[in-house]
C-alpha cells in the first residue's frame, strides 16, 4: 500500500470538523464521505472490460480510500458511471479543445478516465493512456474553456492538495474551493467600479 494512504484517510475524517476549512463545491453532496472501498478483483475487471490499466496511485486510492464519494466538486463518480475520453482534435491554432466519447479500439490516441462529477459538460479525468497517464485534468467536453492539467505528480498528491488547501482555508478556483473569508464578504472579489 502507498504510504500516503494513511495520511490522506486521516486528513479526510477531520476535514468536516475543522471550522475555518474552505467550503468545497459540491461538498453537501457526497458529505466527505468515501464510498465503499473496491475489491481487487472488481478493478481487475473493469481494466479488462475497457482494455486499460489504471494509474497505480489511482487504484490504490479506489481499493484502500474508496470507489465513490468524498472529491472535488460533486465526488468521485462509481466505477459503472465512467467513461473512457479522447480529446478532440485542435480545429483553430490556440482553440481550447473538448473531450469526445472514445469509440471502441481507438487506442492509438491518448484516453481519459472521467471520473469524477463536475455538472454541466465539465469535467474531470484522469490520463490512463498517453505522456499524461496519472495526471488530473479539468475541462469542458464542449471545448468551452481548458482542459487545464494539474502540477499534481499523480491522483494521491491532486487528492490531498485537495485537503490541504481546505484545510488552511484558502480559495483555489481550480479546485472551486472558497475560504472562510470570502464566503463571509462575498462581494469582495469585484474590480473596483469604473471612474
Amino acid at each position: 500500500m502507498d504510504p500516503r494512504i494513511p495520511r490522506l484517510r486521516r486528513k479526510l475524517a477531520a476535514i468536516p470538523f475543522q471550522p475555518l476549512r474552505s467550503h468545497s463545491f459540491g461538498e453537501e453532496q457526497h458529505k466527505f464521505r468515501p464510498g465503499p472501498k473496491l475489491a481487487e478483483a472488481r478493478v481487475a475487471a473493469f481494466e479488462a472490460e475497457h482494455d486499460i490499466a489504471l494509474p497505480d496511485a489511482y487504484r490504490q486510492f479506489l481499493t484502500h480510500i474508496g470507489g465513490s464519494g468524498a472529491a472535488p466538486f460533486y465526488g468521485l463518480m462509481p466505477l459503472e458511471q465512467y467513461s473512457l475520453l479522447v480529446m478532440n482534435p485542435r480545429e483553430e491554432p490556440l482553440a481550447p479543445r473538448g473531450f469526445d466519447d472514445a469509440e471502441p479500439g481507438c487506442h492509438g490516441r491518448d484516453l481519459f478516465l472521467h471520473v469524477i462529477e463536475m455538472g454541466c459538460t465539465d469535467v474531470c479525468v484522469i490520463g490512463v493512456t498517453g505522456p499524461l497517464t496519472g495526471r488530473v485534468l479539468i475541462g469542458n467536453s464542449d471545448g468551452f474553456w481548458g482542459p487545464n492539467v494539474s502540477s499534481a505528480t499523480d491522483f494521491l498528491d491532486w487528492y490531498e492538495r485537495w485537503l490541504n488547501h481546505m484545510s488552511a482555508g484558502r480559495d483555489n478556483r481550480a479546485l472551486e474551493l472558497t475560504s472562510p473569508q470570502l464566503r463571509a464578504h462575498p462581494a469582495r472579489h469585484r474590480l473596483a467600479p469604473n471612474i
